[in-house]
């Protein structure tokens, strides 16, 4: 979870490298990538059985679609609208969204040191949002409200299907669906050669790894809940390789809440670690 983090902070970095400005453009061009990753992954891995592989998705399938097209299309329309740190404030809710999903549907119980740590990181995040009133960039923010509502709903969609269905192929249909969203608004194309190969890593290092590792790897393993907290590591990294690289300082309040955030994801992992060794 840490490693798909690390690789989801990065899209704010290759955005901002692109020389276009168009919001709607970068979404299609990273969404069309995406698609062409995840259908050159299923055919190597299922070759002639792919396409059943798409239908054998269900229900869960076309929810954890529809989920991964809202993310990819109002992250991207975030970032093209408001700094990164403000696009990544609103993440925040991931935490509280996903537990309660989670609590509500899958019965998951969650932990009273989680609980904790999710009041602490959102006093972060409160400060962080204090900054975004400040800048007066709050549109981008707004429209970024939907990632985390989308990313809770299809934690449950995947978990619920574990074992069951394999929901990868719903990353390309998902992507399928905000390629076709932007297009129409997407023109007229701007991107050179050098846009393009940066969309194709944005694609495959922001996107495809980390959604791979996430559906495969993580949701069998993690509650809701802690994927929802682990999952603030993004609020804090994704400002700061931007920061770093191309000046877009984050104000006091945001930086103050940045560390409040990461205080509580190593307080909740290090006493989870501790319960651990001691039930052992």
């Amino acid at each position: 979870m840490l490693a798909c983090c690390l690789l989801w902070s990065t899209a704010g970095l290759l955005t901002r490298a692109a020389s276009v400005a168009n919001g709607w453009e970068t979404s299609f061009w990273r969404s069309l990538f995406l698609c062409i990753i995840i259908g050159a992954l299923l055919l190597a891995e299922h070759r002639a059985n792919a396409l059943r592989r798409l239908a054998a998705m269900g229900w869960l399938g076309a929810v954890s679609s529809l989920a991964w097209a809202t993310m990819f299309t109002c992250f991207m329309l975030a970032l093209s609208r408001t700094t990164v740190a403000n696009a990544l404030i609103l993440q925040g809710l991931m935490p509280f969204c996903a537990a309660i999903a989670g609590w509500v549907v899958l019965r998951e119980r969650v932990a009273l040191r989680t609980w904790l740590a999710m009041a602490a990181a959102s006093a972060g995040i409160a400060l962080m949002f204090q900054d975004a009133l400040d800048s007066g960039n709050l549109a981008g923010s707004l429209i970024a409200l939907a990632v985390p509502l989308a990313a809770a709903i299809n934690t449950v969609a995947v978990k619920l299907g574990r074992g069951r269905v394999d929901l990868v192929p719903a990353l390309l249909v998902g992507g399928a669906l905000a390629a076709l969203l932007a297009l129409p608004l997407a023109a007229p194309f701007t991107a050179s050669a050098r846009d393009l190969a940066l969309f194709g890593a944005l694609a495959l290092f922001q996107l495809a790894l980390p959604c791979v590792l996430l559906v495969r790897i993580v949701l069998p393993r993690l509650s809701a809940a802690e994927i929802g907290l682990l999952s603030l590591l993004e609020v804090v990294l994704g400002p700061l390789w931007v920061w770093l690289a191309y000046g877009e300082q984050p104000g006091p309040a945001a930086l103050a809440g940045g560390a409040i955030v990461l205080a509580a994801l190593a307080a909740n992992e290090a006493i989870a670690l501790a319960l651990e060794k001691r039930g052992a």
